[in-house]
Formats: structure tokens, C-alpha cells, sequence
């Protein structure tokens, strides 16, 4: 019997909220499950960059034969009851579970319908990295940034659902769990199996770019995030800018356009709005012989998807000056490890003195 037909009775299913999560499910598949018969399921959110990006990465899944499931998660009080009650019976019947972000709530409610005795964690960057902490010490789920708050009432409603995934998570004699990253894993949870991305689909299927003369500074949002202050952040930007000769700056899919506006309008640089994951971007080029970034998943990504090319990736470390009052007490020290992590990145210093 061949794989596609052992698949349509078991199938693989994998669920994606962003399209950086749908690249690392085709960098799965293309080393762990090819002509497996991938049942992509995106869960849309309602953002229109986010939006926009997933339609393109959902086209080249497509093209590398997978099927894709498009839905409207977030499209009513009505969506999410009709999301779930439209991939019960798929749940049901699948071996095998692919998940984007075990911090998603939406990810939680489906964990606790399946029965898959076989789960994989696919890469969704800095996130990665606290989710194999928190499991390895036995923590609740909770993204980075809002750790050492007090829970909120959705928090206290999704509790139930959060402790059951959590449970699935962990390995057991019925259930694997394997994590498919390129960020650095120190604390591994026992049982967890660890597999490295090395970003082998993006190098084969794209490239090698053309250089420019220029540097590029990829965006953040940590100041969407309320982690960093916008003033400190756009004189970080300028004072980069000016020392490495930087005239493209790639946002973030989740940064606001009045903080681009700004950007654009004090210090001159030309704004992109990617239309797919930036590790695709600089793959394909034209891309600046040096990439900036502030410390996020790029400083860990990017070094794998241009290997073999010129281009050199450096990270600028974040001030302690920078944050704001309302970031988690935790912040600078995860950002110091997403920094201090890095392979094959160039460390610079904080840029731009306190205000």
C-alpha cells in the first residue's frame, strides 16, 4: 500500500496560524513526510498581512502536492464552534498531529479531541523556545512576553483545555512528541524527540539571491507587544540605519502603519511589506549583503536559509533603557538569550542611548 493510501485512512493533519508556521510544516514534510498525504488546515486570522502572506505560502504547499483546508477561525462569535465542529471527525481519525503554536488557544480546544499517538511541534521561532522550557519544568503554557502577569478571564475559562493539551504534549508510552526546530534547545523535556530545521526545502526550492550593495534591517514588533518603547525604537532604528548604511527596512507582519509611517517619514528608509516569510524573501533576493535585526527568529533562521551565500546576518542587542514599564519582568533576559544563542550572527551593542 503506498503512503498517500495509508495516509487517507490516517491521515496527517497540521494546523497553522501564520505563515511562518506554514513554511516550517513544508520544511518538515519535505525531510519527515514526503508523499505523506499533508492535510494543511490554516486557522485564517483576521489581520490582512498575516492574511495575505498565508494565501502565498498556501499556494506554494499546493504546489509541493499537499492539500489545504482554508478557515475562516475568526470570522464571527459563530466561527470558532463551526471551525471545530467541522475537524472533529478529522481529528478523530488522524495518527498524527502538526502544530504551529502550542500557545493557541484554538491549538488547545483541538488537543483535547484528538487521540493521535503521534504529535510534532513545528518551528514558530523565539515561541519554540519557551514552549520546550515551560514543558520541561512542568509550567502552564504562556507566551513570553506575558509571563509573571496575573491570568485574565479567558485565561481562567481556557484553563481546563490549556492543562489537557498540556498533557497531550508530554511524551508517554502512547503518545510521541517531537519537536522540529532551528532554535537552540537546552532543556529538553524527557522523551521530547528534538529534530533541527536546517531550512532545506527554502534552500533547494529557492535562490541563490542577488546581492545588493546595501544593508537591510528587518522590523520588530515588540513594540506592538508592548515590550519595547516606540520613541527608543525608531532612534535605534535611525542610529543603525546611519552606521551601516541600511535603505530597506522589512516589517514585521504584525507591526502598526502609523509606526511605518513614522519610520518611513524621520528616517528615510524604504518600507517593505513582505508577502511572504522573510526567510523566502532573502532567499530569493535581491537582498543587502548585510542583514540587521534586533533579536528575534531571523538571527536564527536566516544564517540557515542563506548558507552557501555572502550575506552576512547581525543582531543589535535591546537596551534595558528601551523597554517599557509594562514589560514582562522576564523580557531582557529571554532577549539576551535569543541573542547570545545566535550561530553564525554578528553581536552588536545597543545602538541608541536612553532618552
Amino acid at each position: 500500500m503506498s503512503l498517500r493510501a495509508k495516509a487517507a485512512g490516517h491521515p496527517t493533519l497540521a494546523f497553522v496560524e501564520s505563515p511562518v508556521q506554514l513554511l516550517n510544516v513544508l520544511e518538515w514534510a519535505h525531510g519527515h513526510a514526503a508523499g505523506a498525504g499533508l492535510t494543511l488546515v490554516v486557522l485564517s486570522p483576521t489581520d490582512p498581512m498575516t492574511r495575505g502572506q498565508l494565501r502565498r505560502m498556501a499556494e506554494l504547499a499546493r504546489d509541493e502536492g499537499h492539500q489545504v483546508r482554508w478557515e475562516e477561525a475568526r470570522g464571527g462569535p459563530a466561527a470558532p464552534f463551526q471551525t471545530i465542529g467541522g475537524l472533529t471527525g478529522m481529528l478523530r481519525r488522524a495518527s498524527r498531529i502538526v502544530l504551529g503554536d502550542p500557545f493557541s488557544r484554538y491549538v488547545q480546544l483541538l488537543l483535547t479531541i484528538t487521540s493521535a499517538r503521534d504529535l510534532v511541534v513545528v518551528d514558530d521561532g523565539t515561541a519554540t523556545m519557551e514552549f520546550v522550557a515551560q514543558l520541561a519544568r512542568g509550567e502552564r503554557l504562556v507566551r513570553w512576553h506575558r509571563k509573571g502577569g496575573r491570568p485574565g478571564p479567558r485565561d481562567l475559562v481556557f484553563a481546563p483545555a490549556s492543562s489537557v493539551a498540556r498533557r497531550r504534549l508530554t511524551p508517554s508510552g502512547k503518545r510521541r512528541v517531537t519537536v522540529f526546530s532551528s532554535m537552540p534547545v537546552t532543556d529538553k523535556p524527557e522523551g521530547v524527540t528534538v529534530i533541527e530545521n536546517s531550512f532545506a526545502w527554502t534552500r533547494a526550492r529557492f535562490g541563490p539571491p542577488r546581492l545588493t550593495r546595501g544593508a537591510d534591517l528587518v522590523g520588530t514588533s515588540l513594540v506592538e507587544t508592548g515590550v519595547v518603547d516606540d520613541g527608543h525604537y525608531l532612534e535605534a532604528v535611525r542610529s543603525l540605519a546611519g552606521a551601516h548604511g541600511v535603505t530597506r527596512y522589512f516589517a514585521h507582519r504584525r507591526e502598526s502603519t502609523e509606526k511605518l509611517h513614522r519610520l518611513a517619514v524621520e528616517t528615510g528608509l524604504e518600507i517593505v511589506r513582505p508577502d511572504l516569510p522573510l526567510e523566502l524573501i532573502a532567499r530569493r533576493g535581491p537582498i543587502g549583503r548585510t542583514i540587521l535585526s534586533f533579536p528575534s527568529t531571523v538571527v536564527h533562521t536566516l544564517p540557515l536559509a542563506l548558507a552557501g551565500t555572502e550575506v552576512k546576518v547581525a543582531v543589535c542587542d535591546i537596551d534595558p533603557a528601551w523597554l517599557t514599564q509594562h514589560a514582562s519582568p522576564r523580557a531582557q533576559g529571554f532577549l539576551s538569550g535569543v541573542t547570545g544563542t545566535a550561530r553564525d550572527v554578528t553581536r552588536l551593542q545597543s545602538v541608541a542611548p536612553a532618552m
